[in-house]
């Protein structure tokens, strides 16, 4: 494979035309959902023949839906998650790349099957410009800038490679409006009054607002975590922050959750954790207790969320209201739970917060330091309530928090 070639337009048609182009005596096949092309040969020369793989989203929107289980759609949000974990030399490219990612509504593949078809840099070249592409491309091939996968822009510049690698400064991100107008017709009530009240809170707090922050899931659309998942989850949490806050070892959180059954429960992130608690890794496991104060929250069993301005404290929730303690038996806290705060509380909360992170990462990219509301509480909650929701259907290890 040459290239997967991601775009926001549509338009098989449109390949044919700039391959035909530039080989003008080419011929396309179909071979089930792939387009063959190839170039006859004669007595002195070979055929040729490249294959290219497309397939496109049923619907074109300008984000990635969380309901649609299209095989697009499912590489799509493994294409964000891939790139959200690799080191960023530009955060502000970063940021736009994943922006990016979320527009795309056709993916098409190149192979060279056959002999070498001369003019398929340039096949390539004007396709990447056509439709506004982004590239994934692998090394040592004809359009490689890296020694490793790495994705290229339309102009075939490097935007990021595993190593965070980058050679531009801009990002163009584009929407048709026919694709944005039509996904705005589709919005319920309940999403445009929640945005709206985000944003008066927000310039309420003398907060930037971006106006064009798309709305967030329905409340049709929304499937919030049961309450006993919701409460299984708190627990494991509630004994790795024990060890990030050094009041109980590694080991005897292992032990503690194997004894009461939860270690099924434990992710694998959190069991690297565990097998080896290194003082950076504590301190990163810290902050999740704003993660645990929101699911506490989902459950009633604190009242706010408090503005994002000052760190939770823990110790402020009863005992009873707790799963974890001296010889205290999780389960009985987890099925004891059976409230779940509404899907418009959790909804309007999830809105919230992805603006207000959309504001700290704007700054962020901006060299400047947010004033009002601290970034990292923003990220942790936000980070638990896109859990909440069932976000892109990412489990715990791997959520994302878009802006």
């Amino acid at each position: 494979m040459i290239c997967t070639i991601y775009s926001h337009h549509l338009g098989l048609e449109k390949i044919k035309e700039i391959f035909l182009s530039h080989v003008p005596d080419g011929i396309f096949s179909n071979n089930g959902e792939n387009l063959e092309f190839e170039v006859k040969g004669g007595i002195l020369s070979p055929s040729k023949k490249v294959t290219v793989f497309y397939r496109e989203r049923a619907v074109p929107s300008y984000q990635i839906p969380h309901t649609d289980d299209s095989e697009l759609t499912a590489n799509l949000k493994g294409l964000y998650g891939y790139v959200n974990s690799l080191p960023a030399q530009n955060e502000k490219i970063k940021g736009l790349f994943l922006h990016k990612i979320q527009t795309l509504n056709s993916e098409f593949s190149i192979r060279q099957d056959k002999g070498e078809i001369k003019q398929l840099n340039a096949i390539i070249k004007d396709l990447a410009i056509e439709f506004e592409a982004v590239l994934f491309v692998q090394p040592k091939t004809i359009i490689s800038k890296a020694d490793t996968q790495h994705f290229l822009d339309q102009d075939l510049n490097l935007i990021i490679d595993v190593n965070g690698n980058c050679e531009i400064d801009e990002l163009p991100v584009n929407i048709n409006s026919e694709y944005f107008d039509g996904d705005q017709t589709q919005l319920t009530e309940d999403q445009i009054q929640r945005k709206a009240d985000s944003e008066k809170i927000l310039e309420r707090e003398n907060i930037k607002i971006n106006k064009h922050l798309p709305c967030i899931e329905s409340e049709n659309e929304t499937t919030i975590r049961s309450a006993k998942e919701i409460a299984e989850r708190l627990s494991v949490l509630a004994v790795t922050n024990l060890v990030a806050f050094n009041s109980i070892s590694a080991e005897e959180a292992v032990d503690y959750l194997q004894e009461y059954h939860l270690w099924e429960k434990v992710t694998e992130g959190e069991k690297e954790f565990l097998a080896d608690p290194t003082e950076d890794k504590k301190m990163y496991e810290t902050w999740k207790c704003e993660g645990i104060w929101t699911l506490t929250w989902a459950l009633k069993k604190v009242d706010a969320l408090d503005f994002p301005n000052e760190f939770c404290s823990l110790e402020n929730i009863s005992a009873e209201n707790y799963p974890v303690g001296k010889d205290k038996d999780p389960y009985e806290f987890i099925n004891a739970v059976s409230e779940v705060r509404s899907k418009k509380e959790i909804l309007d909360a999830a809105d919230l917060y992805y603006r207000f992170n959309w504001a700290c990462v704007d700054e962020r990219i901006n060299g400047r330091q947010i004033e009002g509301i601290n970034p990292g509480i923003v990220y942790e909650r936000q980070y638990a309530l896109n859990w909440l929701i069932h976000y892109m259907d990412q489990d715990w290890d791997n959520v994302t928090c878009d802006t």
